[in-house]
């Protein structure tokens, strides 16, 4: 018997990698071919994590570490697929937020007449913390 078409040749390559990844559960899922419940995908996302940390401490090639890190990044697509979340929109909203708490922080070293490499890690962490709760 010949080979259909693969229900995945007509995905939007237009789009960005986070929002595709999205598109191929999505795709597949309509055949089945998806966790019965979100419980499944945070397993799996601890599962990718876990993989990446191995691929960490054993000082794995460059290359196992990407494929590793992608791989926990397309678990972590599935999970807001399945929040019915935009992963695109989700992380430009974190990625916003966190300009503005370090503007926060960078503002509050400039007004200290120091510089960033000057303050400590808890210096920061601190400053982090109070951009955070100015937010609430």
């Amino acid at each position: 018997m010949p080979q259909s078409k693969s229900i995945l040749s007509n995905l939007n390559t237009n789009q960005p990698e986070l929002n595709q990844a999205v598109e191929i559960t999505a795709t597949v899922a309509k055949i089945g071919f998806d966790w019965p419940n979100v419980q499944g995908v945070i397993d799996k996302i601890h599962e990718e994590l876990n993989e990446v940390q191995h691929e960490i401490s054993t000082q794995g090639s460059p290359e196992r570490l990407q494929d590793e890190v992608g791989d926990l990044l397309f678990a972590v697509c599935n999970l807001a697929r399945h929040l019915n979340v935009d992963p695109q929109h989700a992380l430009q909203g974190t990625n916003n937020k966190f300009i503005q708490r370090f503007n926060y922080i960078e503002k509050q070293v400039s007004l200290k007449n120091k510089q960033l490499t000057e303050c400590s890690l808890t210096e920061l962490d601190l400053l982090w913390d109070q951009a955070k709760a100015q937010e609430k």
